[in-house]
């Protein structure tokens, strides 16, 4: 990556499109009105069968249509991570004002972050196998499982001609790799526009697992509530659309954030447990890379599980790096739900949104704050708020660690005004 210090002469990234399908709304101003609001998905799992389990709290999306948004691609074709994901990539594509056809005479890429690809139909053939036998498989379903189709069915429904097609699977990291990705394509030349970010559907594959490891919460997620007891897990997909600050300036495009910077690390500390030093170092490392000081931060997008050992081991690392007086940190995992893969990119997407409309999303479901973590937290309602600088955290299982740094776009190369 380029020094920071050589920002006035690089190519600068933007956001201008955003698609989000969310429990707390579907589209990029719905998402807006559930975040200012604090709007929660919570409600009891249909989306498998739930007998056996003490409880089964979850945030799934009961009101997608999928044909309203696939116009090339028949919806029974693709799984639902894959639904979620074209609609959220065209819903960018849309709210960005780019026209189809100029999007399909760019050079392209399409970078998909998951967790789960298409668990929720490997579920289903699953149990079709153990009660009915191999032979009883659906052809279609099946086909429909590889998680490369979460980024090349988007291809296929924009017909997007000249494109790199990948799809990341970092875990919960995921969806700030693949802005990551978009944001490195972009400022080498190697692309003209990303469509970028996660996609994942609720599965029992994955809530079976967290439950064993007792960190289903059993009715609300309550991040860095003194009584946190764990995650709900959740679904849905946000795709942003970046493109260069000239390419934006020169079509009129409004611009939601500048995409400033991104830092990696993985430390392989444990399969499940996060490090505290690693983590700090990947938010040093975004930091520098973004050309930007601690200070400059006006708030914290926390990964914020609401699990015992996420919330104190990650509020420890902001702390490393902030000193005693961090900025406000939120996490809209409180609303959403844990979307895995599609995690971190419905984080980027609030924090756009936060930019663009000045204000702090809160954490919800808020009681106490647990003096280990002793963080402003923003509990239960928005806040308003000029924000120049925000910082967004995702954590993933093996210790894959990824922060975006966004900011508000000045007319000059600097972050502040």
């Amino acid at each position: 990556m380029e020094n920071p210090e050589d920002r006035s002469g690089s190519t600068r990234v933007v956001v201008t499109g955003l698609g989000v399908v969310s429990s707390i709304g579907i589209g990029a101003a719905d998402f807006l009105t559930g975040l200012r609001g604090g709007r929660t998905g919570a409600k009891p799992i249909t989306a498998f069968d739930t007998d056996g389990f003490a409880y089964a709290n979850g945030c799934q999306i009961d009101n997608f249509d999928a044909s309203r948004w696939l116009r090339h691609t028949p919806v029974g074709s693709l799984g639902r991570a894959s639904q979620f994901s074209v609609a959220a990539a065209r819903m960018a594509v849309e709210d960005s004002g780019l026209p189809l056809d100029v999007l399909r005479d760019r050079r392209a890429l399409v970078s998909v972050g998951t967790t789960d690809g298409e668990s929720h139909d490997l579920d289903r053939l699953t149990e079709t196998e153990v009660r009915e036998g191999y032979a009883q498989l659906d052809p279609v379903v099946a086909a429909r499982v590889p998680a490369v189709r979460l980024s090349t069915s988007i291809v296929r429904e924009l017909e997007l001609r000249d494109v790199e097609t990948v799809t990341i699977p970092t875990a919960c990291a995921a969806g700030n790799y693949a802005v990551g990705h978009g944001y490195d394509a972009i400022r080498l030349g190697d692309a003209d526009v990303a469509l970028v970010g996660g996609a994942d559907a609720l599965c029992r594959k994955t809530f079976t697992g967290f439950y064993r490891l007792g960190t289903i919460a059993p009715q609300a997620c309550q991040p860095f509530d003194r009584n946190r007891r764990g995650i709900l897990t959740g679904e849905g997909a946000c795709i942003l659309l970046l493109e260069s600050l000239e390419s934006a300036r020169a079509r009129g495009a409004r611009i939601y954030a500048e995409v400033l910077g991104y830092g990696l690390n993985c430390d392989a500390h444990h399969p499940v447990a996060p490090d505290r030093d690693s983590i700090a170092r990947c938010m040093e490392l975004a930091q520098h890379n973004a050309g930007v000081k601690p200070e400059e931060i006006d708030f914290i997008s926390a990964h914020g599980t609401g699990t015992r050992a996420n919330d104190v081991t990650e509020a420890a690392a902001i702390r490393r790096v902030f000193g005693d007086r961090p900025p406000p940190t939120i996490s809209i995992k409180a609303m959403i739900g844990h979307t895995m893969g599609a995690a971190s990119a419905l984080a980027a997407a609030a924090c756009a949104l936060a930019i663009s409309e000045s204000f702090i999303p809160p954490t919800v479901n808020h009681v106490e704050t647990d003096p280990e973590c002793g963080l402003d937290c923003v509990p239960n309602q928005a806040r308003e708020a000029e924000l120049r600088v925000v910082q967004n955290n995702a954590l993933a299982f093996g210790g894959n660690n990824a922060v975006l740094i966004l900011g508000r776009c000045r007319p000059d190369a600097g972050v502040a005004a």
